[in-house]
């Protein structure tokens, strides 16, 4: 047997498994490396999150992936290029990481890697008929896997795609394995560039649903870069909770078809950007809007539609209802106060308390779509698996 086959065999045979699990998600801000012991799979998954960080990108590494994300006309050996240097930069901070901890190479068994989108196009947003939904995420992993010694699985929206999906969100899958429950209605809501969220009806495994609902963080964070000299985003809502909530902005932006159509559906900085921005307000008259106003109405309409989406799928947001919350939104108190003034019977809570830290969620549950791509059911097999010999 090839021993590439034999140690895969071998993993796949153990008793747990130790992945790291990667995500670099819309926001573009570092990396996300979450190191998982996980035993069985499916519902009798078991898994404790040993450690976890995320490492930010520097300055010339998030200028670089710039010039090719979420743009239609690129240069090709820009991407080219970045397939491969995304790859080495990953698997350096997973080293890194892996020694800062005292965890050696030879004890983790798969490294499971999102990689970095650079382009989603579900067929409601690319106006080429005869084509289908596509997605891109570059970083090579037969480079992690040689770099990191590490056997590892990437590439996994693709199957998602050949399954007929828009290769997102992928979170549906993870979420039913790890947070539903027989007793509570939960949400499993993230807010990174882009807010999604899974419903998990009690003791229920029909009307379970996953879907973007539109802009968490990506419409704030463009509009604070272009406007705001050493600002990246709006530390807090500080910003926000200085400003007023253009009315006239909003329904203009909500009028915008994305946000009337059909769930499950999934969405990109390729829609919200400064672009999207400049149209709403010429939709609306707006000549021009104080920073802060702008940034407090674009801090609503990431939780107005949040809760319409939720309203939608739920019906009510009855007290009955617990929505667990993760992503960079959930550092944003403007924001959260706002969910909460539109969901005020929901209760709300830091995934925390379901185990697992929010902020190494997404990479958390790459690890366990890995985990079962090895050892779980057929129909639940995502991923490609490069070897590092």
């Amino acid at each position: 047997m090839n021993p590439n086959i034999e140690a895969l065999y071998r993993i796949a045979g153990s008793h747990e498994r130790t992945i790291v699990g990667l995500m670099s998600g819309t926001s573009v801000d570092g990396l996300d490396i979450a190191v998982c012991k996980i035993m069985g799979s499916g519902k009798h998954t078991k898994i404790n999150v040993t450690h976890h960080t995320t490492i930010p990108y520097d300055a010339g590494f998030k200028a670089a992936i710039a010039q090719i994300f979420s743009i239609k006309n690129v240069n090709l050996e820009q991407v080219t290029i970045l397939h491969a240097h995304i790859a080495k930069v990953h698997a350096s901070m997973v080293l890194s990481a892996l020694a800062s901890w005292g965890i050696k190479n030879s004890s983790i068994d798969l490294i499971a890697s999102h990689g970095q989108t650079i382009y989603h196009a579900p067929t409601s947003m690319h106006p080429q008929s005869g084509y289908g939904n596509a997605t891109l995420q570059i970083g090579d992993g037969d480079i992690l896997s040689t770099t990191t010694g590490i056997i590892t699985i990437s590439d996994f929206r693709q199957k998602h795609i050949a399954a007929g999906g828009e290769g997102a969100p992928l979170a549906l899958f993870g979420d039913n394995i790890l947070f539903a429950s027989e007793t509570e209605n939960r949400v499993l809501l993230n807010m990174g560039g882009i807010a999604n969220f899974t419903y998990l009806p009690a003791g229920q495994t029909t009307h379970i649903i996953s879907t973007d609902v539109g802009p968490a963080n990506t419409l704030i964070d463009s509009y604070v870069k272009a406007n705001y000299d050493g600002l990246s985003y709006d530390a807090n809502g500080d910003i926000a909770s200085t400003g007023s909530i253009n009315e006239a902005f909003v329904n203009a932006v909500l009028a915008h078809p994305f946000f009337s159509a059909a769930f499950p559906k999934t969405i990109g900085p390729e829609l919200f950007n400064l672009s999207f921005i400049e149209a709403a307000c010429k939709t609306a008259g707006i000549i021009n809007m104080a920073h802060p106003d702008m940034i407090a109405s674009l801090s609503y309409i990431t939780a107005r539609t949040i809760t319409d989406g939720i309203r939608k799928v739920v019906n009510d947001t009855s007290k009955d209802l617990v929505i667990y919350a993760s992503g960079g939104g959930i550092h944003n108190a403007y924001i959260m106060q706002q969910l909460q003034n539109l969901c005020p019977n929901a209760s709300f809570k830091n995934l925390e308390t379901l185990g697992i830290h929010p902020d190494a969620k997404e990479a958390v549950l790459f690890a366990i779509l890995a985990n079962e791509a090895v050892a779980g059911s057929p129909s639940l097999s995502m991923g490609k698996v490069s070897f590092p010999q």
